[in-house]
Parts: C-alpha cells; sequence; structure tokens
C-alpha cells in the first residue's frame, strides 16, 4: 500500500477516534432530544451543555461541520457567559474539530492549542489527552511527523496515569500509522496489537476495526501477503456490519490488491470491483482511484486487455481531476502523441496509395501482397490507437479548463478582484494602509433566546437567508464583505479602491441591511415563527488590510478603528444605525440623511464616545 494510502486511512481513523469519544455518553438518544435538552431553559447548565456537546458530535460535525462550527461557537459562547470552563475547554476542542474537517488546519490548531490550556487550567487529564491526540492527528496530517509521535506518546501516558485503557485505543491506532509511514513497522505492529488487545477487552468494535486493518497493513508492508489478506478479511467482516462506509471501500482495495499478490485474479476482481461500485455511490474520487487501480492491474494480468485499458484510462482521468498540475505536464506529452498521429496517417495514405499503384503486380506476388496489406492494417490500426488518445487528450483539455474556472471563481470568491490578481501575478499581496475606511458591524440581539425556538437546521439555515441577502447589498453598494463571526457579519467600505462615496454607500447599505432585518421580522411575526432583530454601528479610520496565511488565505483588517466599529455596534440599538462622531463629521452635510445626536456614551474599553443615530430623509 503506497504511503498516501496510509495517510488517507490515518486520517478516517483520527475522526472516528473523535467520534467515538463524542458519543461515550448517551449512544441511544436522537438528536431531537438532544436539541429539546439544550433549549430547555430551566434545566441544569452542565445538562444544556452536555446535550449539545453531544448533539454536535452525534449529527453535525462529520456531515455538516459548517453548521457543527456555528452551534460550537453558540455553546461556546454560552458555557462562557456561565463560567463553565470544562464546557469552554469542549467546545474550543469540537470548533478544533469542524474547523479541521474544513481544512481550516490554521484555525483548527489554535483552537486545539487554546482548549489543551483550559484543561491543563483546570486539571482536567482526560480532556487533557484527548485533545492532544487531536493535535497530534492534526500535525500528522500536514506531514510533522515528529511532532504528531510526540504528541501520541505525551496523551498515551496521561492516560495511562489515570487508568482509563478504553481512550488509548485510538491514539495507539493512530501512531501505529504514524509509525507505518514512517517505515517503522515492529514498532508500528506492537502499537496496533496492543491496541487490538483493549479493544477485544472492552469489546469496542471500532478499535478491533482499525487494529485489525493497521496489522494487515503493516504485513503487507512486510511483503507477507498470507498473513495481511488473513487481517484485512477480519477487519472487513467487521467493517461491513457496523464501519463508517469509506473505510469499508478502502479495506475492499486491500483485499483486492493482496489477492493480486497471490495470483488471484479473479478474487481480486470480484472485490475491486465492489470497491468501485460502493466509491462511485459515494462519489468519493480517491477511493475510485484506487480501485481503478486495482481493476487495471488484474484485468491486465488476467490478459484482458481491453478491459485493462479502460480502467487505466478512467484512473487517469480521475487523477488528473483531482491533480490538474500533473495533467498540464501529462498534456505535453500527449501533444508529442498528436504530432505521432498526423504522421501516422500520412504514411498510412502513403502505403494506401502504393498499395493502388501496385495493384497488379502485388496479385502475382503473393508474399508482397501479404507483407503490404499486413503493413497497412499495422498502421491504420496505430492511427486508429492515436487518434482514440488524441480525442482522450481534448477531454482532458476540457477537464482542466472546467478545474481552472473553479479555481478562478473560489479565489475570487475569498479575496477581492484586485487583491486576487495580485496574487495570481506576484504570488503574494502585499498589506496596505487605508486611511479612510468605514467598518460595519451587525449583531443579532437576543441570539441565544431567539435560537433556543428553533431546530440546529432552521437556525443555521435563517443565519444564512440574511447573510445572502447582506451578500447582495455589499455588492450593489460596493462594499467588500470581510468575514462572519458566529451571528455578526463584519464589511469594510473604501478598500482595496478607496472612493469617494464609499463613507456614504457604508451607511446606505446599513440602513438597506436593517430595512430587510425588520421586514424579515414582520413576516416571520405574522407566520407565528421567531425572528431576529438587529444592532449596526459604522465608524471610519485607518486601518491596515492585507491576507492572512500562507495556505488557506484570507482577507482581513486590522486596527484601533475595527475596535472602534465594533462598540459603535454593540452600544447601538435595535433597528437603528449608530455612527461615531467621525463618520458623523464626513456626512453632516449630506441632505440625504438626517441625524440624532445620542451625546457621549461609555463605550467598553474606549471610554466615552460622542455617537449619532443615522437615518435617511424623508422627502
Amino acid at each position: 500500500m503506497k504511503d498516501k494510502q496510509i495517510i488517507q486511512i490515518a486520517l478516517l481513523v483520527f475522526f472516528s477516534f473523535i467520534f467515538s469519544i463524542g458519543n461515550n455518553s448517551m449512544q441511544a438518544q436522537n438528536l431531537d432530544s438532544l436539541w429539546s435538552a439544550w433549549q430547555d431553559e430551566e434545566s441544569a447548565d452542565t445538562l444544556r451543555l452536555q446535550a449539545m456537546d453531544d448533539l454536535i458530535m452525534k449529527g453535525y460535525v462529520f456531515s455538516q461541520p459548517d453548521s457543527a462550527y456555528a452551534l460550537a461557537q453558540m455553546a461556546y459562547d454560552y458555557a462562557d457567559s456561565v463560567g463553565n470552563k470544562k464546557y469552554i475547554a469542549a467546545f474550543l476542542n469540537i470548533l478544533g474539530i469542524a474547523c479541521a474537517m474544513l481544512d481550516h488546519y490554521s484555525r483548527a490548531t489554535d483552537y486545539f492549542l487554546n482548549s489543551k490550556n483550559m484543561y491543563e487550567e483546570i486539571g482536567n487529564t482526560s480532556g487533557l489527552s484527548i485533545v492532544l491526540s487531536n493535535l497530534a492527528s492534526l500535525y500528522d496530517r500536514i506531514g510533522e511527523k515528529d511532532k504528531a509521535l510526540q504528541m501520541y506518546k505525551q496523551g498515551l501516558t496521561i492516560l495511562t496515569e489515570i487508568g482509563d485503557e478504553r481512550n488509548m485505543i485510538f491514539p495507539l491506532i493512530n501512531m501505529g500509522y504514524n509509525y507505518a509511514n514512517t517505515n517503522h513497522l515492529d514498532s508500528a505492529l506492537e502499537s496496533f496489537e496492543h491496541a487490538l488487545r483493549l479493544g477485544e477487552k472492552y469489546d469496542f468494535s471500532p478499535g478491533k476495526l482499525n487494529s485489525i486493518s493497521g496489522i494487515g497493513l503493516i504485513y503487507d508492508k512486510k511483503n507477507d501477503p498470507t498473513n495481511a489478506l488473513k487481517y484485512y478479511l477480519e477487519s472487513l467482516a467487521i467493517s461491513k456490519k457496523n464501519g463508517p462506509e469509506l473505510s469499508t471501500v478502502d479495506i475492499m482495495i486491500s483485499v483486492g490488491n493482496t489477492y493480486q499478490k497471490l495470483n488471484q485474479t479473479n478474487q481480486s476482481i470480484t472485490y475491486c470491483q465492489e470497491a468501485l461500485e460502493r466509491a462511485e455511490k459515494s462519489n468519493s474520487i480517491r477511493v475510485q482511484i484506487g480501485a481503478c487501480r486495482c481493476l487495471y492491474v488484474a484485468y491486465k494480468a488476467a490478459g484482458n486487455s481491453n478491459k485493462s485499458l479502460d480502467y487505466h484510462e478512467q484512473m487517469v482521468i480521475l487523477e488528473d481531476s483531482l491533480h490538474a498540475d500533473e495533467t498540464r505536464k501529462k498534456l505535453q506529452q500527449m501533444e508529442f502523441a498528436n504530432v505521432m498521429l498526423k504522421d501516422s496517417i500520412s504514411k498510412a495514405e502513403e502505403a494506401r496509395a502504393v498499395q493502388e499503384a501496385h495493384q497488379e503486380e502485388v496479385r502475382i506476388k503473393n508474399k508482397t501482397r501479404n507483407y503490404l496489406i499486413g503493413a497497412s492494417l499495422f498502421l491504420l490500426l496505430l492511427a486508429g490507437g492515436l487518434f482514440s488518445r488524441w480525442r482522450y487528450t481534448r477531454k482532458a483539455k476540457a477537464i482542466i479548463e472546467k478545474e481552472k474556472d473553479r479555481s478562478e471563481n473560489l479565489l475570487l470568491n475569498i479575496l477581492p478582484s484586485e487583491i486576487a490578481e495580485e496574487l495570481k501575478i506576484h504570488g503574494k499581496a502585499q498589506a496596505r494602509d487605508f486611511n479612510m475606511v468605514s467598518i460595519l458591524f451587525t449583531d443579532f440581539k437576543g441570539f441565544t433566546e431567539q435560537s433556543a425556538k428553533l431546530s440546529a437546521a432552521d437556525l443555521v439555515n435563517e443565519i444564512n437567508h440574511c447573510f445572502e441577502a447582506f451578500d447582495g447589498l455589499m455588492e450593489k453598494y460596493g462594499i467588500e464583505k470581510i468575514k462572519t463571526i458566529g451571528d455578526s457579519y463584519m464589511a469594510a467600505g473604501g478598500l482595496p479602491v478607496p472612493t469617494d462615496d464609499a463613507v456614504k454607500n457604508t451607511v446606505l447599505a446599513a440602513m438597506e441591511m436593517q430595512a430587510f432585518i425588520g421586514s424579515r421580522k414582520s413576516a416571520m411575526d405574522a407566520d407565528g415563527k421567531p425572528a431576529f432583530e438587529m444592532r449596526v454601528g459604522i465608524h471610519t479610520g485607518a486601518v491596515v488590510a492585507g491576507i492572512v496565511g500562507v495556505k488557506k488565505f484570507q482577507y482581513d483588517i486590522w486596527g484601533d478603528t475595527v475596535n472602534t466599529a465594533s462598540r459603535m455596534e454593540s452600544n447601538g440599538a435595535v433597528g437603528k444605525v449608530n455612527i461615531s462622531q467621525t463618520t458623523y463629521d464626513l456626512l453632516k452635510e449630506d441632505d440625504d440623511f438626517t441625524f440624532e445626536n445620542r451625546g457621549k456614551v461609555a463605550a467598553k474599553g474606549k471610554g466615552e464616545i460622542e455617537m449619532y443615530f443615522v437615518e435617511k430623509r424623508k422627502v
């Protein structure tokens, strides 16, 4: 098995581990009852937080990590408001898991480290061991194998000291894959066997499944296919019964590859064919590639060239869809084949002309005739094969163009167009100072109370509906959306390209946002459904703007202006647009607005600030 496959299997183990921890206490409860328990304001804080913990881990973190993040942020805020440090640490850990599922590795690391620090502060060794294992798995995922191994060992030491054998199972399995990936096979086998003994002791099916599969992998890497097959088949039986589908498919491919090593081609084809069918249903390109590779090798060994070629081409197309850069390199070779095609067709035409010119002579000389016919057929077959390859080249080009367009659209979704263009040209974008930027913040009033009246799905859908409307208004007024933070929305007018009307447009956008929320609440009230009310604050001043990170880009802004704008929002009022003195001074001569002086208002961390409510002048 290739190292890349080892990494993928290790990731499945990582998330299986998290899943097992999250489901220890309340396996039998359904999601509705958990949500009801969270909504019960008469219940104890600890019971509500435990219910939300189980709800997220059981119903959202694997299938809907975006929703899991939003719910975990809500629960974290509640835990923080009641001062429950145990659950502050727990929801920081879940926020890290959600970010890892979304490939936001830097943010995931920050959440895990903050969770680790909190667990250390309160002396919760069990929680500390869990977050250490999660951190280790994340380091494994980004290739820092030594750091990952160190953390696995640290977590195992803690679990050993507190006598928590059951939760040692998955750190041992993850450590086994770490050793396997660095070719320390004896150490890997020892870790898997230890995990298997504990899995059997506690009759823990996921632990047994991954331990047995891991042992099979080690025998596979030791070139012992007989023992490898034995353990693969044993793990497959467990996985088919109650394991994750992708884990089942991965093991099937391993079984198929191992049968091939044992020269049992028919068995290899049977397992890999079923693996491909399952992979196609789950839309997993990675495992489809593994199944196609297995079938290509098996049919080739069986002497079925046509089917072998079919699976080989299918495998190449799948790989190209994941690796556009590699496909571009292959295109150069394909273009060369295209030139050969044209040359071969030309030669075939020459052969045909020679054949017609000497037809009479060829009839007389049988040997010469047979030779020329054979040569012509060979050239035509060659031309046909090259023509087929040329068609495949065109198909691959189309895939690359599609992927390129997707990449362009994704980049423009993440970054302002000017910054995206700079990034494409230079490979980086310089941070810039802006002297006059209007920062807009929004926040839903009583978000926790209103969200308690909605189901988890309805809550996420309602937030998304509002934020989609806000995105449209930002586009209408030329305002740059910066980010969303839980139920807050942040945008900035006047960057990355400063304009004379940026301050006014920011205020107009804020007014339309309030109008949308007001209209939405009226419609929801009429239907007897809960709805949000909102505060909006704006401050204008100098900021620094640029890209955060080197792999997962995020355009962000910094400076005291941002903090002051946040205070404008938190000290605002429902349905109103609250602005600072600076913003007021820039707009006070504009006949389109009227202003209400609120006087000096005490703002946290800022002292007293002059504030104004602004409205559109009635005609």
